[in-house]
């Protein structure tokens, strides 16, 4: 069975290149981000790999944890890191599960038997400090992710957990946020201080409230 949003992320130990890892454990209180690649020495997959340690200041400054995932061996990831830091321009700065097993794989229904029997889609997972799943992604092999949208999501995951608000079509970091239907317009004007835009009686925009 798929897992869905709110449901606990599956718990899992594994061998990456920073060593053994207990997941729920190496997550701690951190956000997690957990994604998966079709295989070693790919070309789509060495610049997502790039990308991804080129955005650790970014991941950092959310307090996201980065954990890849492919089914090749641990040699296998470690004869492939160099190609990616010189690709890149950069050092890959975090685990890449060895899942040749394809436990994780498995455990996350990263395997679409009508996309490739073998090899992993490219699964994205976004999961809180609460190791509850809060985004799931799905990408053909032949795709490769937006690291900024997945940016983007984190941001508005982060805002809307924490304030009565969601976030608008196209929304990002710092543009007007929409007041959730649950708060009333009367309870919205006090509460959102930095002033209340109403389109609609169901539509309402405010100033992005932790800014």
């Amino acid at each position: 069975m798929s897992l869905r949003l709110g449901d606990i992320a599956p718990d899992f130990e594994a061998n990456t290149t920073k060593g053994q890892i207990k997941f729920h454990e190496w997550l701690g209180d951190s956000w997690g981000l957990l994604f998966s690649h079709p295989a070693d020495f790919t070309p789509v997959c060495t610049t997502e790999l790039g990308k991804t340690a080129l955005l650790k200041g970014e991941f950092e400054k959310r307090n996201v944890k980065v954990l890849a995932v492919s089914v090749d061996d641990l040699d296998s990831h470690n004869r492939w890191i160099p190609d990616i830091n010189e690709v890149s321009d950069t050092e890959v700065n975090f685990p890449i599960i060895a899942d040749e097993g394809r436990k994780v794989a498995l455990l996350y229904d990263m395997i679409h038997p009508n996309a490739s029997e073998k090899a992993t889609v490219r699964s994205v997972f976004v999961i809180g400090p609460d190791k509850k799943i809060k985004l799931t992604l799905t990408y053909p092999a032949s795709t490769g992710r937006n690291f900024n949208e997945i940016l983007r999501v984190i941001d508005s995951l982060q805002l809307t957990a924490n304030y009565s608000v969601a976030t608008p079509a196209d929304w990002k970091e710092g543009e007007d946020v929409i007041v959730v239907p649950a708060v009333s317009t009367e309870d919205a004007q006090k509460k959102f201080t930095k002033g209340l835009k109403i389109v609609k009686p169901y539509l309402r925009y405010t100033p992005q409230p932790n800014k």
